[in-house]
């Protein structure tokens, strides 16, 4: 029977039958012993053959996983050489993100757009809190909105807590498998709360001390929307590490860079001081952003050779 996961916790999962009825479910041993680099055989998203093992039990074992179209992952927190998959088969991914209470840095943005173009899944960014935000923050708004919308990137604005452009994110979830993300605290929990009052999550203030969220998912979960779709809730997560690409690859899933490298000099350019580089006259002449490029000679300065 065929099946759709909507929730991992490691060990035993939470299968989707055809007919609506949901199973707990495990999964073969033979999975374990395949080489997957990954940390989790099976991830929400996943779809997956099962067999029905006890009805009254709800209980049924997975035998077989379907290729999947994509998924996003990060490498695990146990082991830097495996990544840990945290959501497949997606449409799109929503990234929450914060100026204030606690602030979004634009690397950690950054990062999980690459993760994302490197699995070719279209990103919208959603800044919450614009309550908050006063002169500074939201002349930082317009600039951020300007560089992404740019590239290609849908950039909304929010206010969960005053109910401000929620309608707006609604709507881009209709019909569509979409992963919700962000640092802890950035009100991702309270947005779907808000929306969703039936899933009724969990959700915490920002820790004072730190000004960082305090984690609240302990693991990805899946939902069904009333008007068609699913959203996908992960884990607060700080920080994503990318998996699966080479430095090598890195300018490709940069927008505006890919545009450029077949005008570099060298096919191998890496853009950083290499003559006749288009990335870097790009960036001098203002069409390719400073924070931008910053961010991708981050990245790939933290990014070691070995591929997963």
């Amino acid at each position: 029977m065929k099946a759709l996961i909507y929730k991992s916790t490691g060990s035993w999962y939470v299968a989707k039958a055809a007919d609506g009825r949901l199973y707990n479910a495990r999964i073969k041993g033979i999975f374990k012993i395949d080489e997957i680099t990954s940390t989790n055989p099976i991830a929400v998203g996943d779809e997956v053959e099962m067999e029905i093992e006890d009805v009254e039990e709800e209980s049924a074992m997975i035998d077989h996983i379907y290729d999947r179209r994509n998924y996003v992952a990060r490498v695990s927190p146990h082991n830097k050489h495996q990544h840990h998959i945290i959501a497949s088969n997606l449409d799109q991914s929503i990234l929450f993100a914060t100026l204030k209470e606690p602030k979004t840095s634009q690397g950690f943005m950054d990062r999980f757009l690459v993760s994302c173009e490197s699995y070719h899944i279209p990103a919208v960014i959603v800044f919450n809190k614009s309550d908050l935000y006063k002169k500074k923050e939201m002349e930082r708004f317009s600039m951020l909105k300007e560089i992404y919308e740019a590239i290609g990137y849908t950039v909304v604005l929010v206010s969960v807590h005053n109910k401000d452009g929620v309608d707006k994110v609604k709507k881009l979830l209709q019909h569509k498998t979409t992963l919700l993300s962000g640092h802890s605290g950035v009100g991702k929990s309270t947005f779907i709360n808000a929306v969703f009052p039936e899933f009724n999550l969990r959700t915490q203030e920002v820790s004072g001390w730190s000004g960082k969220g305090l984690h609240t998912t302990t693991f990805a979960e899946m939902f069904d929307l009333a008007d068609g779709g699913q959203i996908i809730d992960t884990p607060g997560v700080r920080e994503f590490g990318l998996v699966d690409i080479s430095k090598q690859e890195l300018s490709h899933f940069f927008p505006e860079m890919r545009v450029l490298i077949n005008d570099c000099q060298f096919n191998n350019c890496m853009h950083i001081n290499e003559p006749g580089c288009a990335v870097k006259k790009a960036v001098n002449k203002g069409t390719v952003s400073v924070d931008r490029y910053a961010s991708y000679l981050t990245i790939l300065d933290t990014m070691e050779e070995n591929n997963y």
